[in-house]
């Protein structure tokens, strides 16, 4: 139930133009600043979990395990996505609350 309220809030803040997906994209909002939360899915290759993780604790940037690629994907309107970034401090202190 949880899962799919999250995925719910996720793709709304995505219709509001507050996600960015894709490695590149998600650690370029990260060493920017802009990333509020990096979601990543949780059947994501290790070296992706572990790139993020340490990029996330190393720019105090809260990331949270959730989902499937696909799952997190069809959230955001794309087909797989292993990472998103969430820009808005809103809907990521929403999406965390979730937890």
């Amino acid at each position: 139930m949880k899962q799919s309220k999250k995925l719910s809030m996720l793709g709304l803040a995505r219709r509001a133009g507050k996600v960015v997906s894709g490695e590149f994209s998600v650690e370029k909002a990260v060493k920017s600043g802009k990333a509020f939360l990096v979601l990543v899915a949780e059947d994501a290759s290790a070296n992706t979990k572990k790139n993020f993780t340490d990029m996330c604790t190393y720019y105090k940037v809260p990331i949270c395990f959730t989902g499937t690629k696909e799952t997190l994907g069809h959230a955001i309107g794309c087909e797989t996505r292993a990472s998103a970034a969430v820009l808005d401090n809103g809907f990521a202190k929403r999406l965390l609350e979730m937890e």
